[in-house]
């Protein structure tokens, strides 16, 4: 079985077992979590989502993904350059049922 499903805003493309690193729930790990919002569940596509469909996962652990360096620079003035950083959170979740 296949679905898309959406979350924080972002949609993904799911099967029973594939791992995801999804923005930041507020869910502990080990715990299960439910996904109502499908918006294809094996190619019949929803107006906007499937009625009745679920996809059920199981958070593994809560981190954050690597570093990204943000540098803001304006040419021709050297006043106005700054770097910063800044690091996501995520949570991965392994796709368990589909229905």
């Amino acid at each position: 079985m296949k679905a898309i499903i959406e979350t924080g805003g972002k949609q993904y493309h799911v099967e029973p077992g594939t791992v995801l690193y999804i923005e930041k729930l507020d869910i502990p790990s080990e715990t299960d979590v439910t996904f109502d919002k499908v918006l294809m569940l094996n190619g019949t596509f929803g107006r906007p989502y499937v009625a009745g469909s679920k996809v059920t996962g199981k958070v593994l652990k809560h981190g954050k993904a690597k570093k990204i360096k943000v540098y803001k620079y304006t040419p021709k003035k050297k006043s106005t350059r700054k770097t910063q950083g800044h690091r996501q959170p995520y949570t991965k979740i392994e796709i368990v049922k589909i229905a």
